[in-house]
């Protein structure tokens, strides 16, 4: 039996320079570090689920939307721009994992303020994001360092580094600017977007125009997925909160069990169909699609989210704690879910650039799904009823693809391999 000896230098994690990754490295995989930032975020999806499942039971639509969306594109902004950076630049030393650390940090600093953010939003007065936006900050603001080292020890890349700093610097003297200042919530609102759009732009501009980094698109494709499963934990914490209540109502009955199969049938369903899309082999050879593919998650990392904090409204209903009624009550599950499906197959087409009939018809058929699900709410339909038949929307693509759309997927990525482009 042999083993084979680390060499003295895996064995610390001194200083490395910062000379970028090969993107086409074998086996690249995530690193430890890359899982345990990951972790922060579980409990930010925690919070940010429980606060929108909350408004939407008491019936605050207008509350759950906006304060969903902007916890959301500020939860997944972060993650992103750290999983992108550590595809193209993860020395792992010493320097790195500390200012990992202070990212996380403001992870939770973020976490904390989300509560607050919701309710000022509820009140109307004025958009109360102070602790939400300083967790950002710090956040932002060891990525702005991450990018600096980075441009200084890789000079063939300065230009597109210092791009990224520049971008994050300019978004963050705004947010720092809502944190000082007293706006109202429409004021807020309005400069959030456009802060937004400035941090989305820089990667535009940076991967574009000034050559871009050395991400790795099979490393790139297990992040997302990933951090994909991290969303799902919310369609689980869901289900417990839905099955609980149907237990400490009615005690172990039919409802029960049905509660349980139609909440982890959901998450499973959502799981497997996610896990259809052929991330890494497209990007892999088209490189200038990541962009939508990697700005589309955003909308389905939302979906899945909302998906869970929609199975906790489905408990409250149960418990009669809710402002709403149940067609309501399902359709704080049913949009999400839609959303989700109708993601997915748009990121596919992004990826492909290809939809067929066979897909047509099997969102066709996911929609029907959906309707019925509905209409059986509006009919009084036991909620536990309904959610089953709502289990059956991604079911009806898992099971397509099981039988014949395989066969479409692998003649499609065989056209994919054969050209690149935009």
């Amino acid at each position: 039996m042999s083993t084979t000896t680390p060499s003295p230098e895996t064995l610390h994690h001194h200083a490395q320079g910062m000379s970028g990754r090969d993107p086409h490295e074998a086996h690249r995989v995530a690193t430890p570090l890359e899982l345990l930032f990951d972790l922060t975020f579980a409990t930010t999806f925690g919070f940010a689920a429980a606060q929108l499942a909350h408004v939407m039971a008491e019936g605050h639509y207008a509350v759950a939307l906006i304060g969903f969306g902007f916890a959301t594109f500020a939860i997944c902004w972060a993650w992103i721009n750290f999983s992108w950076f550590a595809s193209a630049y993860d020395t792992d030393d010493w320097i790195f994992r500390v200012v990992t650390m202070v990212q996380m940090i403001g992870v939770l600093v973020l976490a904390i303020g989300l509560p607050r953010m919701f309710k000022s939003i509820d009140q109307g007065a004025h958009l109360d994001s102070s602790i939400m936006v300083l967790g950002y900050v710090i956040m932002r603001g060891a990525m702005i360092f991450q990018w600096l080292r980075a441009a200084r020890q890789d000079p063939a890349r300065r230009r597109t580094c210092l791009t990224y700093a520049v971008a994050i610097s300019i978004a963050q003297v705004g947010w720092v600017a809502q944190l000082i200042a007293d706006f109202s919530v429409d004021t807020s609102i309005m400069l959030s977007c456009l802060l937004a759009l400035i941090e989305m732009s820089g990667p535009v501009i940076a991967e574009g125009k000034d050559g871009g980094t050395p991400w790795h698109a099979h490393h790139i494709a297990e992040r997302y997925s990933l951090f994909a499963i991290i969303a799902l934990g919310e369609g689980v914490v869901g289900t417990v909160a839905t099955l609980s209540a149907v237990v400490e109502e009615q005690g172990w009955t039919m409802d029960a069990a049905l509660v349980g199969i139609a909440g982890m049938g959901l998450t499973f369903g959502i799981w497997w169909v996610y896990y259809l899309l052929p991330s890494a082999q497209v990007l892999h050879a088209n490189r200038n699609r990541a962009f939508g593919w990697g700005y589309g998650q955003i909308v389905i990392i939302a979906a899945i989210v909302a998906t869970g904090a929609g199975l906790h409204v489905a408990a409250y209903f149960i418990h009669h704690k809710t402002q709403i009624g149940p067609v309501v009550t399902l359709l704080s599950t049913a949009i999400p879910v839609s959303v989700f499906l109708g993601s997915i197959y748009a990121i596919h087409y992004h990826l492909l650039r290809r939809f067929n009939a066979f897909q047509a018809w099997l969102l066709f058929a996911s929609a029907a799904v959906v309707l019925v699900a509905v209409l059986a709410a509006l009919s009084g339909v036991d909620m536990a009823v309904c959610l089953v038949i709502l289990m059956l929307a991604p079911a009806v693509t898992v099971v397509g693809y099981e039988i014949l759309g395989h066969r479409h997927e692998a003649e499609a990525l065989k056209s994919a391999a054969q050209r690149t482009g935009p």
